[in-house]
């Protein structure tokens, strides 16, 4: 096989059954198992919302990449992001560099549609390293015995069970992610997948429980201010989603979880990579793990930077910028603000000496929060030629760690 052979171009509405069957090929789904018809689904619809570009030898389609339209609040303002997601390409056409051109391709297309920062889920965290992407989120997922379910006193608010699409869960995950520094702002496309999320039936093949949905109300005013998504299977109660705006919602929905005790042996649960499950717990010994869950990159760092909530109103730095893919990042560039209102200029498309130098890949998990500038200096990922812009780097960027708890 030559790629003088093959052609680049966007799928086509009426080419879909070929985007399936590849997916159906490279993840080695089976249509009559239930979460993968679920999987198979959802892809279908993003497909219809998305954009879909991908590698054809004549008319056969053997490589692949959706993009999403997507919003996520970073440090509290709200940037167009670009989604990546049901990538593959056939074994035999494989190191041929076709993902390459088509990462690059996405990349140039989110650029075109003002998405200056792309989010995914990684199924090799060291390949889209080299893509210049790296991690931005975590995810913790929990388990606890049912005697080490919490319950609080004094908490006089009422849950009511509702629809999961229910206008008050919108309302309330509308208002928590437009404070929630790294979330999703869902759209259309974000809710489906949500409500399609098959996360406990990859655990319990075969099931075909509901999600099902509460809201907890303020006593005084009856205002919606938590809700969970659950599912209860085999026993057990599974936390799919609990989001709160104070702590007395978290509270009542833990007493909610807590009035199954009849019911079910265990709570098993997933959150974002913030939450300090345990430490809330009155029986802090249960079982936890973490680990690495999205990974983000930023696409257009010029108008990435002019838009970010910088601490200090008037700075000037230089960087240089590696990115091997988007070559319009790849240079030295000035970022100055004077009265709040950031600039960015790039001076060469070369690294220029005794500037600070990183890669894109650190420039993104630096600004997004998930690992600071001092640390990333320790550890070579910042070559400086001193601690000086390190310790502005610093004071500059906002304290705060990403949360994601989505998926596409």
């Amino acid at each position: 096989m030559t790629k003088q052979h093959l052609s680049m171009r966007e799928i086509k509405i009426e080419e879909m059954n070929q985007f399936i069957k590849l997916l159906n090929y490279v993840f080695q789904i089976n249509v009559s198992m239930h979460k993968d018809r679920l999987f198979i689904n959802a892809k279908s619809k993003q497909f219809r919302e998305g954009k879909a570009i991908g590698w054809f030898d004549g008319d056969h389609l053997i490589s692949q990449i959706l993009n999403l339209p997507f919003q996520v609040n970073i440090h509290g303002k709200i940037y167009d992001m670009g989604g990546i997601t049901a990538v593959g390409t056939y074994p035999e056409y494989s190191k041929h560099g076709l993902m390459h051109k088509l990462i690059y391709n996405s990349l140039e297309n989110m650029k075109q549609e003002g998405q200056t920062i792309s989010y995914l889920y990684p199924y090799s965290i060291p390949y889209y390293r080299n893509k210049g992407f790296e991690i931005m989120s975590d995810i913790v997922e929990y388990q606890m015995k049912d005697t080490q379910m919490p319950y609080y006193d004094n908490i006089e608010g009422q849950v009511r069970r509702v629809l999961e699409d229910h206008a008050d869960v919108i309302s309330i995950y509308d208002q928590y992610a437009r404070e929630k520094h790294g979330s999703m702002v869902r759209n259309a496309i974000a809710w489906n997948e949500k409500f399609q999320e098959s996360y406990w039936e990859e655990k319990f093949e075969g099931s075909d429980t509901q999600l099902q949905a509460a809201v907890y109300y303020e006593p005084e005013t009856n205002e919606p201010i938590g809700y969970i998504f659950y599912r209860i299977m085999e026993e057990n109660f599974y936390v799919d989603e609990l989001i709160y705006l104070n702590n007395e919602a978290r509270k009542g929905l833990w007493n909610f979880i807590n009035a199954h005790k009849s019911m079910v042996y265990h709570v098993f649960g997933k959150t974002g990579g913030t939450e300090a499950v345990a430490f809330l717990m009155q029986d802090s010994e249960i079982k936890q793990n973490l680990s690495p869950y999205f990974m983000a990159r930023i696409v257009d760092m010029i108008p990435f930077v002019e838009q970010f909530p910088f601490r200090l109103d008037d700075f000037s730095l230089q960087i240089a910028v590696e990115d091997k893919i988007a070559l319009w990042n790849n240079g030295t560039f000035e970022i100055s603000s004077k009265a709040g209102i950031v600039t960015a200029t790039k001076w060469s498309d070369e690294l220029l000496e005794n500037v600070p130098q990183l890669t894109i890949q650190t420039l993104t998990t630096m600004l997004l929060g998930y690992i600071r500038p001092q640390y990333l200096y320790s550890i070579e990922r910042i070559m400086a030629p001193n601690d000086q812009v390190v310790e502005l780097f610093e004071e500059l960027i906002p304290n705060n760690v990403p949360s994601f708890i989505d998926y596409f």
